[in-house]
């Protein structure tokens, strides 16, 4: 099969008119000269910008059959049938040309529709065809780089990967290490790492072995090599792909890691100047951008945190596939290497933090609007900021606004679609709202967001979502729970657009009873912000007794009661400010006639050496066990006490609390207070002290200083 040879001029009109036809609905498939032009625009004889216009075209017709099928098997099926024959003619010629045309199509097939390209990689006799090639045109240099991205793309994928044997693998490696073609010499290497690696996986699921013709320190070195010396984009992009997949393995993370003259060549690769040419979605698979994100994503990787049982089930599977022949060596496992061990991991962090990664990482997130690279620079920025060291170093860089970009393009386009409620997010999606949360833990808002009020507004919905959505784990709405108290604090507009954030509270109210100490702490802190700033709020915690809130404020006393002093202060806080309700110590008051424990919880927050813990103890065993005590919790006792006796507005009422806080031991604890400030009259618990000891004598009680 042969076809006229198009001018450069003519090929990007074509292909213009091609996409501008795949936008009208009537539009089914190509014409001949149409199909022609797209087959033969991958070719290296096209500058890149036609590749990069060839991309949009197969993409977009690709997401049209797919869009079209009833269901995906026929999508993959339509696709394959309008490409399978002129693809396979092509690699069947015999004109270098054509050969190139096909071989470049049905690679670019797979970075666009991997399952169609597959398929036709599988049919009978493509794959001799391929190799064939080689012998047919034996000094070409188009022809064997060609065959090398193709083998190098299927090698990717189990079925295809299936197909390549020993001949495919010492060609590779036989191209791999020439030195005087470095583009091949990239792409064939690139191709032997993305074989060896699928064999393994495919070996440990299937329970044999296999053997890499290269090592690992072999073949990084290589790829590293081409990135440091190579002047070639194309071989420069290979390495680059190549060592994505590598830098899986902690050794390789080390090596790389700690040359720095690699990793500033590598971070030169991400444009830093603005308005520089950006590389779309399509042309990703040509371009470095992908991979060296890639790349910085996995030296600063941790381990996967995983619960008991999931560590217990992780060493089940590992047991499950350790070798029974004897002197056949285990499988090598990440998981107990010590160079992937935490600390070995943040030291790495911090080399490749002093070596520019941040800047080449904010400097992606301009670069592209691709939302596979924001997805791992997301994921990137989260392992930098785990270290708190780091977290300032980050903000310098940018990585705020870094990560606002990258979650403004998350959920733009749920709001534009009117969701919601629960929208469709995955794990993924999570990764830079933590980081972005982990930076609004530690640092002041106005250093995270900027002086702009408007940023610190616009983060309360990925916040809100990491702590409503089911898809968020546990640790996830811990620190959005956290952000979110930090940035309370910034104004009561703030708090009160917190309050109103969809579910919010309903999710911060079950989260107060969580056994978890520190989410049930950050549930309690976060509503104690929310009482001081948040009108609303107040009034539905005790503020307005038709709120019915009786119950809420049953819940802060019990939490005034565990062992947990950040909690017991975050709770005592939150009554603090709602005793300055007289419907407030009105429910308390009931509660106290009720259950007999609001006082005795309260005195113990000022002396529990005093004051006997009440009976029905929400932690086991606690009855018989003292609570601990700080200035804080002391404080914030004396103020809800002071509150609660001058907000009785019934006179019976008060003189039952008035004997009942002399019964338990309150005005005891409350003499102590005053007597322990003698050396200290300027003590802020003094006055409310002092005040709740005139109100008892005022209402019969004998105090005895």
């Amino acid at each position: 099969m042969s076809t006229v040879e198009l001018s450069t001029d003519s090929v990007p009109n074509v292909l213009d008119a091609v996409l501008k036809k795949t936008q009208d609905k009537s539009w089914s498939t190509f014409a001949p000269d149409e199909l022609s032009v797209l087959l033969s625009a991958f070719s290296p004889s096209q500058p890149v910008a036609v590749h990069s216009k060839a991309y949009i075209v197969l993409s977009a017709y690709c997401q049209r059959r797919r869009a079209e099928a009833s269901t995906p098997e026929e999508g993959i099926q339509s696709i394959y049938k309008i490409f399978e024959t002129p693809t396979t003619s092509r690699i069947a010629d015999t004109e270098e040309r054509e050969v190139v045309a096909g071989l470049t199509f049905l690679a670019a097939l797979f970075d666009v529709d991997h399952l169609s390209a597959s398929n036709i990689f599988q049919r009978d006799g493509v794959l001799e065809s391929i190799m064939d090639t080689l012998d047919l045109f034996q000094a070409s240099h188009d022809v064997d780089l060609a065959v090398a991205h193709l083998l190098g793309r299927a090698a990717g994928h189990k079925a295809c990967r299936a197909l390549l044997g020993a001949d495919h693998q010492k060609w590779l490696e036989w191209k791999s290490r020439q030195t005087e073609d470095s583009e091949l010499r990239a792409a064939a290497a690139v191709a032997m790492v993305k074989l060896a690696r699928g064999s393994s996986v495919d070996s440990a699921e299937s329970g044999g072995s296999t053997e890499q013709p290269m090592e690992d320190a072999e073949l990084a070195a290589l790829m590293k090599g081409l990135v440091v010396d190579s002047p070639s984009t194309s071989s420069v992009a290979d390495a680059v792909e190549g060592l994505a997949y590598m830098s899986t393995t902690p050794s390789v993370k080390e090596m790389l890691s700690k040359d720095t003259t690699f990793l500033t060549k590598l971070f030169a690769l991400v444009p830093r100047r603005k308005g520089a040419p950006a590389p779309s979605m399509e042309d990703l698979a040509g371009s470095p951008l992908y991979g060296t994100v890639v790349v910085i994503a996995n030296l600063c990787a941790y381990r996967p945190r995983l619960s008991a049982e999931e560590a217990q089930i992780a060493k089940l599977r590992r047991m499950a596939k350790t070798p029974k022949t004897a002197g056949q060596s285990a499988p090598k496992d990440s998981v107990d290497d010590p160079l992937d061990d935490d600390e070995q991991v943040r030291e790495r962090g911090r080399r490749i933090l002093k070596a520019g990664a941040m800047e080449a990482l904010t400097s992606a997130v301009r670069a592209t609007d691709s939302r596979a690279v924001r997805s791992v620079v997301g994921k990137a920025i989260l392992s930098l900021v785990e270290e708190k060291e780091n977290r300032g170093m980050v903000l310098q860089a940018g990585g705020a606004k870094a990560l606002i970009i990258i979650i403004q393009g998350i959920l733009t386009p749920l709001k534009s679609s009117g969701v919601t409620k629960a929208p469709q997010l995955e794990a993924a999606d999570f990764e830079p709202m933590q980081a972005l949360a982990k930076l609004a833990i530690t640092a002041s808002p106005v250093q995270v967001f900027g002086p702009n009020e408007g940023a610190i507004y616009d983060a309360i919905r990925p916040f809100s979502l990491m702590l409503t959505h089911p898809n968020a784990n546990l640790l996830q709405r811990f620190e959005a729970m956290m952000a979110l108290t930090n940035l309370s604090s910034q104004s009561p507009e703030t708090a009160s657009r917190i309050a109103r954030a969809d579910d919010l509270m309903n999710k911060v109210e079950l989260l107060m009873l969580e056994d978890h100490t520190l989410i049930r702490r950050a549930a309690t802190e976060l509503v104690c912000n929310l009482v001081a700033g948040c009108e609303e709020v107040f009034d539905k915690w005790g503020g307005d007794k038709k709120s019915g809130s009786k119950s809420k404020l049953q819940v802060l006393v019990a939490l005034c009661d565990v062992d947990d002093i950040p909690t017991r202060q975050a709770a005592s806080g939150a009554l603090a400010t709602l005793t300055a309700s007289p419907d407030a110590c009105g429910s308390l008051v009931e509660l106290q006639a009720e259950r007999h424990r609001v006082l005795p919880i309260l005195g113990q927050l000022i002396d529990p050496a005093v004051v006997a813990r009440p009976p029905g103890d929400v932690e086991d065993g606690g009855e018989d066990e003292e609570l601990q005590t700080d200035p804080g919790l002391v404080h914030r006792g004396i103020v809800c006490v002071r509150n609660l006796l001058y907000g009785i507005e019934n006179q019976a009422a008060q003189m039952e609390i008035a004997s009942e806080a002399n019964r338990v031991g309150l005005v005891r604890a409350l003499v102590l207070a005053v007597k322990g400030c003698a050396q200290n009259p300027s003590s802020p618990i003094l006055r409310p002290a002092a005040e709740a000891l005139k109100w008892l004598l005022e209402h019969g009680v004998e105090v005895t200083v």
